[in-house]
Parts: structure tokens; sequence; C-alpha cells
């Protein structure tokens, strides 16, 4: 019962935060425009600003596409194949860039969040790598278990 709920919620926010990021995402450049009257870093630099924030958010939304797909073998207890080592990988990539986009960042705006940011992606993008690789081990040991049976 509670693992129905938590999976029931857990579908239902990863859900809300691909759809939601999507809006925000396309969003970016009138929320910009508007912030940039009151924020000079932003508005001096609109831009810059636009493609660098467009883009973490895209890749933000790939990791999340990528979280979905990785849920719904979770869902059917099937969760050590091969089709989640690619998306751990690929969130895994997504992380680095947004690491790296987040760089040029510094470059316009230095603050701590954007340090923080940088820090927390590359250590997201490590983590995946790691537990991609941990992913494909535990599949290949299914794969061997299956054919022992």
């Amino acid at each position: 019962m509670k693992s129905n709920l938590l999976s029931r919620f857990t579908k239902y926010f990863l859900d809300f935060m691909f759809y939601s990021g999507i809006l925000v995402t396309l969003s970016v450049p009138i929320s910009f425009k508007l912030l940039g009257r009151y924020y000079p870093n932003i508005g001096n630099n609109y831009v810059v600003m636009c493609i660098i924030f467009m883009l973490c958010g895209a890749l933000a939304l790939w990791i999340i596409y990528y979280l979905r797909r990785i849920f719904r073998t979770v869902v059917a207890q099937d969760c050590f194949v091969e089709e989640n080592v690619i998306s751990l990988r690929r969130m895994g990539y997504a992380s680095f860039l947004i690491s790296m986009v987040t760089l040029i960042r510094l470059f316009f705006v230095v603050t701590p969040a954007t340090l923080i940011i940088i820090l927390v992606f590359f250590i997201a993008g490590l983590f995946s790598m790691v537990l991609a690789q941990v992913f494909a081990l535990a599949v290949s040991y299914k794969q061997e278990n299956d054919f022992t049976i």
C-alpha cells in the first residue's frame, strides 16, 4: 500500500516537473525581459543569459525524461535492464553539460549559486556514470543468471 502511494506520488511529481519545466524553459525570454528591468546583470546580458538558461533547461528536461523512463522500469519491477544503463549514462552526460554551460555564465555573473550549481551537476554526472556502471554489472549478472536457469 505504502509502496503504491509512493510510486504514484513519484510518477505524478516527475510528470509535473517535466511539463512545468517545458513551460518554464519556453518562458525564459519573456521572463528575462521583465526581470532585466530589475536585475542589470540579466538586462545587460539578455541574449547570452537566455541561451544559457534555455540550454540548461533543455538539458534538465532531458534528465527528467530519462528519470521517467527509469521509473517505468522500477514500477514494472524490472529495473536491471540495458535501457536503464543507457538512461543513466545520458543523464550523466546531460549533468556534465549543464556544469559546462553554467561555467560560461561565470564570465558574465559570478554568484555563489552559480558555483553551487556547477558543483552539484558535476557530482550528479559522476554519480550517474558510476550508477550506470553498477547497473551494467547487475544487468550482466542478471543475464548470466537467466541463462543458468
